[in-house]
C-alpha cells in the first residue's frame, strides 16, 4: 500500500520512516513524500494516482491542504484515494471545511502513530 505524505516540514519524512520502519521493511507500506500541494498533484499526475492514502497537512505555503483536497476529490473519481487531513490546529472551521470537501479523516498534530497505524490497517483490510 502506498501512502503519499504531504507536508512542508521536511523532517516529517524522517519521522514517518522511523515510525513505519517495520512496515516498510516487510513491504506492507511504501511511503512517498511531497513538500507542497503543487508537488503532491504533480506526483499524482505522474504516478497515475497510485497512492491509496494521502496524508496532508492543512497549513502549507502556496496551495493549502484544503485546496489540495478539493483538487484531488474533483479530479480522481475511480476510486479516489483516501485523504486524511493533518493539522496542528484541531479547530472546528478547518475540520468542517475538510469534511465538506470530502476528507476521509482528520488527524491533529502531534500525530498519534498508534492510532494512525490502526487506521491504515483498517484501510488495507477493506
Amino acid at each position: 500500500m502506498r501512502i503519499l505524505i504531504v507536508d512542508d516540514e521536511k523532517d516529517i519524512q524522517t519521522l514517518f520512516e522511523q515510525r513505519f520502519r517495520k512496515e516498510i521493511k516487510n513491504n506492507e507500506l511504501e511511503l512517498a513524500f511531497a513538500y507542497s500541494g503543487e508537488e503532491a498533484l504533480k506526483y499524482l499526475d505522474e504516478k497515475e494516482q497510485n497512492a491509496i492514502l494521502i496524508l496532508s497537512d492543512i497549513n502549507m505555503p502556496g496551495m493549502s491542504g484544503l485546496d489540495l483536497l478539493s483538487n484531488i476529490k474533483q479530479k480522481y473519481h475511480r476510486p479516489p484515494p483516501l485523504v486524511m487531513m493533518i493539522t496542528a490546529y484541531g479547530d472546528e472551521e478547518n475540520y468542517n471545511t475538510a469534511m465538506k470537501l470530502g476528507a476521509d479523516d482528520f488527524l491533529t498534530k502531534p500525530l498519534d502513530f498508534n492510532q494512525l497505524k490502526e487506521k491504515i490497517k483498517n484501510i488495507s483490510h477493506d
